[in-house]
């Protein structure tokens, strides 16, 4: 009995550790896309790693397959974080969700703040005001 049960408790660590490399690997593969899409979107991946967020069944042509959700934060300058998501079949990209920011060079930046408010725009900048000197 006893070589019964060390046989189940010896296929129970192999099932386990089989589990965790193969999940290391796809972890692995999400941080490679992670990288190409931030590089595609001109954004910058914080901490160079992703983290599982979720795991989900999904049909994919009538059959189930596993999907996971891998999370992790961009930044365009190194100043901000922003979550960003993607969604992986196997090794495939099947979804990804970036942050939307507007990009924009420093110069404009420093124009835009520097120019009168736009009716239009929904954004008014606020400039300092002269402070009056009593003397």
């Amino acid at each position: 009995m006893s070589d019964l049960s060390n046989l189940l408790l010896l296929l129970a660590l192999g099932a386990i550790v089989g589990l965790w490399l193969k999940l290391s690997v796809a972890r692995e593969r999400a941080v490679q896309e992670a990288r190409l899409q931030c590089r595609q979107h001109g954004l910058q991946l914080l901490d160079e790693t992703v983290g599982l967020r979720g795991v989900r069944l999904r049909r994919v042509n009538g059959l189930r397959m596993i999907e996971r959700c891998y999370g992790f934060e961009v930044s365009i300058d190194g100043h901000d974080r922003e979550p960003g998501r993607l969604w992986m079949i196997g090794s495939a990209l099947s979804s990804l969700s970036l942050p939307t920011i507007e990009l924009l060079p420093h110069e404009e930046v420093a124009a835009r703040n520097d120019a009168l408010p736009s009716p239009s725009g929904n954004v008014v900048p606020l400039r300092p005001r002269p402070r009056d000197r009593l003397n």
